[in-house]
């Protein structure tokens, strides 16, 4: 089980994003802290592996946070995956090189969070094999360095995150599958632009489609969301 810390704010933000983690398999929260000084004490105290972590906190910055983590022995090797409204090309360069392993952009989908708490968890895990090997040949330092999945809160010009939320509940309340059209008739949405949303999550993975045959005519494009 991956432990996590949650840092933010907003009581209520710190509440939804603590939620999704525990619906991510395999992941449960071990604390909340609503300030830089309760962050910095509570990944002391609590030693999480991961923390989750607003910039804007309302005695220090989440910046600043990441800093002192780094510069403590005891916290040096804890990670940091920022979770923030703040868009500036600043804030972000002092993430990466803060040495974060990600940076969400508020606000994001539970999919959004769940493929990149999926990334760390697979990250973990080949870092622990790795361990016990002591040395690591160049392919398994590719899987560590490789792709990082699309996040799923990363949308095309013209879809909402609103609207893909809809088409990715339908999707997973059915998990015989959709085809555009049924999908259009459950989530009340034209055809083409069902099609849009279906497309995309199978772009980026998160669904899967199957060809469904029926007595003549082409097969029909049938969508599976991937659990």
């Amino acid at each position: 089980m991956i432990r996590v810390l949650v840092v933010d704010d907003d009581f209520m933000v710190a509440k939804v994003h603590s939620g999704y983690v525990q619906r991510t398999e395999g992941f449960s929260v071990v604390g909340v802290a609503h300030t830089g000084a309760d962050a910095l004490r509570s990944v002391r105290d609590l030693r999480p592996d991961l923390v989750l972590l607003d910039i804007y906190l309302p005695d220090m910055d989440g910046i600043a946070v990441l800093r002192e983590l780094r510069a403590d022995p005891a916290t040096v090797d804890t990670d940091v995956v920022v979770i923030t409204a703040a868009r500036d090309v600043d804030t972000i360069r002092s993430a990466m090189r803060g040495g974060a392993l990600h940076y969400l952009i508020k606000p994001f989908s539970h999919s959004a969070l769940r493929d990149q708490l999926r990334h760390f968890g697979s990250l973990h895990a080949k870092l622990n094999r790795l361990s016990r090997a002591s040395v690591a040949g160049q392919q398994d330092v590719d899987d560590v360095f490789g792709a990082r999945p699309p996040a799923a809160g990363s949308l095309p010009k013209g879809l909402t995150l609103q609207t893909a939320e809809l088409v990715r509940q339908a999707l997973q309340d059915h998990p015989d599958g959709l085809s555009a059209t049924e999908c259009a008739q459950v989530t009340e949405l034209s055809r083409p632009s069902a099609r849009r949303y279906l497309e995309h999550f199978a772009a980026t993975g998160n669904a899967e489609v199957r060809l469904r045959y029926g007595g003549t005519g082409r097969p029909e494009r049938q969508y599976h969301w991937r659990q």
